[in-house]
């Protein structure tokens, strides 16, 4: 993970993290974390934590960045 904190992709309001979500990637079936990400816009976005360099999808359980 890098130390700068990403932009929201929707507003571009600065995003604080949130957390980790431990999912299964379904195009190689690991076990591996999601780096959790919220606006004060509050949109949630998540993504791998094993690969910063993909864009930032939205999350689709918004709740969890709460």
């Amino acid at each position: 993970m890098t130390d700068e904190a990403p932009s929201c992709p929707e507003c571009s309001q600065a995003m604080r993290f949130g957390g980790f979500v431990l999912c299964k990637r379904e195009d190689d079936g690991r076990r591996t974390c999601r780096a959790l990400w919220r606006c004060a816009g509050r949109h949630v976005w998540w993504g791998w934590a094993d690969r910063p360099d993909e864009p930032l999808e939205a999350c689709p359980f918004p709740k969890l960045g709460l």
